[in-house]
């Protein structure tokens, strides 16, 4: 971006590229929910009356959780997305909402709901990890 605002061309090429990816997450979080939502028996195709083992019961529920926590993921993600498309509309899309400076077209369109330029990035994710 090197400083200059965005082109109109440019704020459609990412508006499309963050609806695309809008839908993908959505539908990400709708399958991911049906399956963590289907009892062990359901899920493994079994529907007989014998009794599950316990390892089985073990490893179902941790594919649930696994699941759940990759949907609380794409929820997070999808929430970014919503802010990113929301910045669009108000003209601010495109800004570090850290340090103001404008974000790199490159990170823009590798992940369009960018609020933050790769320095601050990288400065927030070393605090994180300490």
């Amino acid at each position: 971006m090197n400083g200059r605002p965005l082109s109109k061309e440019q704020i459609k090429q990412l508006r499309q590229l963050l609806i695309t990816e809008r839908v993908k997450c959505a539908e990400e979080i709708k399958s991911l929910a049906q399956d963590a939502s289907k009892s062990p028996r359901e899920a493994s195709g079994d529907l007989s009356a014998y009794t599950v083992h316990l390892a089985d019961m073990a490893a179902d529920t941790y594919e649930r959780e696994l699941s759940m926590n990759i949907v609380s993921s794409e929820q997070e993600i999808l929430y970014q997305i919503d802010d990113a498309l929301k910045r669009l509309e108000e003209g601010s899309y495109g800004v570090c909402q850290q340090c103001n400076q404008p974000i790199a077209m490159s990170r823009l369109k590798a992940v369009p709901y960018a609020s933050m330029c790769i320095g601050c990035q990288r400065v927030k994710e070393q605090k994180n990890k300490r």
